[in-house]
């Protein structure tokens, strides 16, 4: 084990850098679901997450949860599981997963809450800030979902 392996609970490779998995996905949002639910589940998140080691970013807006989730694989396919079965939930379709030695994408957000019509902006200043080539691809890659029209059939982003 070296040294960076004993100071956290990431498994590290490649200068230091940790092993993150990630998920991005969407859904439609059961009937109900409100600004006060998704801001009780942004609260449940920044208690949860920082102790899982998990980072992402959560988009909410004309009824439709986009949401990018890093971290340990096994904490966040546990998360995912959770997810899948909350009946907050409707329709869930994977954008992409990936593991992969990188930088985190936003490693100071336990889970932050972008409204729908900022998402552009956060992830093209995501980009011009991104030292790491897999963190710029994995950008460009959301950056293109959003410019494709591919999530137009969910709602506004």
């Amino acid at each position: 084990m070296n040294v960076t392996e004993s100071m956290s609970d990431e498994p590290t490779e490649d200068f230091g850098l940790p092993k993150l998995y990630n998920i991005v996905y969407c859904s439609r949002a059961a009937a109900g679901v409100d600004p006060a639910t998704v801001d009780r589940i942004v609260a449940t998140a920044h208690r949860i997450n920082p102790v899982k080691g998990i980072t992402g970013m959560l988009v909410f807006g004309s009824g439709i949860f986009f949401q990018w989730l890093e971290g340990p694989r096994d904490h966040v396919t546990q998360l995912m599981s959770n997810i899948s079965r909350d009946v907050r939930h409707n329709s869930i379709i994977s954008l992409g997963e990936s593991e992969e030695v990188r930088e985190r994408l936003f490693p100071d957000w336990a889970m932050e809450l972008v409204a729908a019509d900022d998402i552009r902006g956060v992830l093209e200043d995501a980009l011009s800030t991104a030292e790491d080539p897999k963190n710029e691809q994995a950008l460009r890659q959301l950056l293109q979902e959003l410019d494709s029209g591919a999530l137009d059939a969910w709602g506004k982003y």
